[in-house]
């Protein structure tokens, strides 16, 4: 059947928010990146340098219209003075609270109309910004985005409020097995270094908190000296040039940070909590390897042969394809500014707990002393090689993300070229060298569960 046309004219249909545009245009991106992600591991990438100096890197993309740009600036719960705990957190509630001449009302009145999603978040090392918006809204969002950046308002009843939200957070958590055993762990691991302390805060150093400490944590932390820019979208670098000094430009030249000291995890010790429940958790710390040395990769492919490869790697076929003792398993190599570990996580049932543990040891001391086998070596090659584009170039924003991680960690430009070369270039040697170094340790061990049994290894 033929379709006519009209004989007469409907009315007009209402126009669409910007905030239902910019979520369509958020759906279309992603289903077009999932078709190619693969070939996103080419994409090119633009050094811009503001008028004021503000370095951003730039990857032009104007299959839709959005730009989303990611930020992030040295020093996050670590520069918070101790008595003061989560001070970091606390402030990354109140950026759309309020910020210049506008409250809290006005505030998000003008973000909903401009569509524009704003979300800041505090990590151990940095705090990080970013905004996703509409290449045609650009000039509002910006606009919000530099008030935000700049002067934040930290005005008396949100200041309250979202500090009554994480209070009542760390009170429903206060008796969870999982929130203890964290605390525990970090406590015993870091010992009295910053990394030790609760980021979250607690209820009562949340409660200590005023705006005078939350203006001068941020204008100790916020400067032009500590910040990394990562963007993506429908803008060109001319443009970004001008957006860039409008939103970082009139920051202070450089931050005021504490001084951080390196630490190395305390290993050889035992760690056990009693929690009368069903299941116990186990976890193991051994030495790590920072990003920048030498032999990195060695030890992120011979990881992915031990736990990281999650269904297929030893852990997991020992532990839970073999004998059914968890239903997952994993290991990872934790890196932060001032500390690296590599770490080992389950959960098994409370009375086999001490045979789960046995498993994991055994599995460990193999791999320290013969390493993967050729074949392990070259799976795994070929899995961290493919997997990359899909888990860090698979939207705009993953994309921001790994253009900012990339300056954080001091990868050069070019990494993502390089990227496959450096992983070809790992010998089978060099891998079995880095197993030998990581895991010839005593680990760290702890055990959360029950008393009974849980606690012994034999």
């Amino acid at each position: 059947m033929l379709f006519r046309p009209m004989q007469k004219p409907i009315l007009a249909a209402a126009p669409l928010r910007p905030a239902v545009i910019l979520a369509a245009c958020v759906a279309v991106l992603a289903s077009a990146l999932i078709a190619i992600a693969p070939a996103r591991a080419a994409v090119e990438i633009q050094k811009v340098v503001s008028d004021k100096g503000i370095t951003a890197w730039l990857v032009e993309d104007y299959s839709v219209p959005l730009i989303s740009i990611r930020f992030a600036f040295e020093g996050g719960s670590t520069q918070e003075p101790a008595g003061k705990e989560g001070l970091a957190k606390l402030m990354g509630g109140l950026f759309d609270e309020g910020a210049g001449d506008l409250e809290r009302k006005a505030f998000q009145e003008r973000l909903d109309a401009s569509g524009a999603e704003m979300s800041f978040s505090s990590g151990a090392d940095a705090f990080y910004g970013s905004m996703r918006m509409l290449a045609e809204e650009r000039a509002a969002a910006f606009e919000l985005l530099a008030l935000a950046v700049n002067k934040p308002r930290f005005d008396a009843e949100p200041l309250a409020r979202i500090r009554a939200q994480l209070i009542a957070r760390l009170k429903a958590r206060e008796r969870d097995p999982a929130t203890r055993a964290d605390i525990a762990w970090t406590s015993a691991i870091y010992g009295e270094h910053p990394y030790a302390r609760r980021s979250e805060g607690t209820a009562e150093t949340l409660a200590g908190l005023t705006a005078d400490d939350l203006a001068a944590f941020h204008s100790r932390l916020f400067a032009r000296g500590n910040l990394v820019v990562g963007v993506v979208g429908a803008i060109d670098a001319e443009t970004l040039k001008g957006e860039l000094d409008r939103v970082f430009g009139t920051l202070p030249a450089a931050p005021r940070l504490a001084p951080v000291n390196q630490v190395e995890p305390k290993l050889d010790q035992r760690i056990a909590l009693d929690f009368d429940v069903p299941q116990a958790s186990l976890r193991l710390a051994y030495p790590g390897m920072a990003r920048d040395d030498p032999e990195f990769f060695a030890a992120y492919l011979m990881n992915h042969v031990l736990g990281g490869g999650t269904f297929s790697s030893r852990l997991f076929t020992e532990v839970r394809e073999k004998r059914g003792l968890a239903y997952g398993i994993g290991s990872g190599i934790v890196n932060r500014d001032y500390s690296s570990a590599l770490m080992i996580g389950t959960s098994t049932r409370a009375d086999r707990a001490a045979e789960t543990l046995a498993v994991i040891r055994d599995v460990v001391a193999d791999m320290a002393e013969n390493g993967p086998t050729a074949q392990e070596l070259a799976d795994a090659k070929a899995y961290v090689k493919g997997a990359y584009a899909i888990g860090n170039l698979d939207t705009s924003m993953a994309i921001a993300r790994t253009l900012v991680d990339l300056q954080v960690e001091d990868l050069g430009i070019d990494y993502i070229e390089r990227r496959e070369a450096l992983i070809d270039a790992v010998s089978l040697d060099a891998v079995k060298k880095a197993a030998k170094r990581l895991l010839s340790a005593e680990p760290a061990v702890m055990i959360v569960g029950p008393a009974t049994g849980a606690n012994k290894e034999d």
